[in-house]
């Protein structure tokens, strides 16, 4: 028994509804759900009729959606203002790579762990982070676990650990 095209786009509202449930991005939604077609008609010949077709989709389907979850990860977008950080960062040298203007005297680095702005700013970077990452590196370096103890805490391998450190 084969699934047709017609028998397989009866329950493309039902996949959509289901993909938005598992994905905050409408747009990702629908191309999981255009994959899960796509797969279905060119494997058709796979379904063997033991299940429900709609089971079979749906099947394929919570698949793609954990390949979309995946690419998500590894793939953040750049931000909109990129671009108006790099000029910002570019205006500050000369054509010839020197400083403008030399930066000021950094003082002492470790009263800085004192000022409160400093803790701020930290926090930014670590929102800009994928959660896991800025967890791991807020363990290595504000809390001083070792990697044994962040692998326990976290339950994930110890190279996976550096990998997100050395990110």
């Amino acid at each position: 028994m084969s699934a047709s095209a017609a028998d397989i786009d009866i329950h493309r509202p039902y996949l959509l509804r289901y993909a938005r449930l598992h994905l905050a991005n409408p747009a990702q939604a629908e191309d999981v759900v255009q994959e899960t077609l796509l797969a279905a008609l060119e494997g058709g010949e796979r379904f063997s009729g033991r299940s429900s077709l709609r089971t079979w989709l749906t099947g394929i389907l919570k698949h793609k959606i954990i390949d979309q979850i995946r690419r998500s990860r590894r793939e953040q977008p750049l931000a909109d203002d990129d671009q108006s950080e790099a000029d910002a960062v570019d205006a500050l040298f000369a054509a010839d790579g020197h400083w403008r203007e030399a930066p000021g005297d950094w003082g002492n680095p470790e009263s800085a762990l004192d000022n409160g702005r400093f803790w701020q700013a930290f926090e930014l970077c670590l929102q800009r982070l994928p959660a896991r990452t800025a967890e791991v590196f807020r363990m290595r370096e504000v809390m001083e676990l070792s990697t044994e103890d962040i692998c326990k805490a976290l339950d994930i391998s110890t190279t996976n650990c550096w990998v997100m450190l050395h990110r």
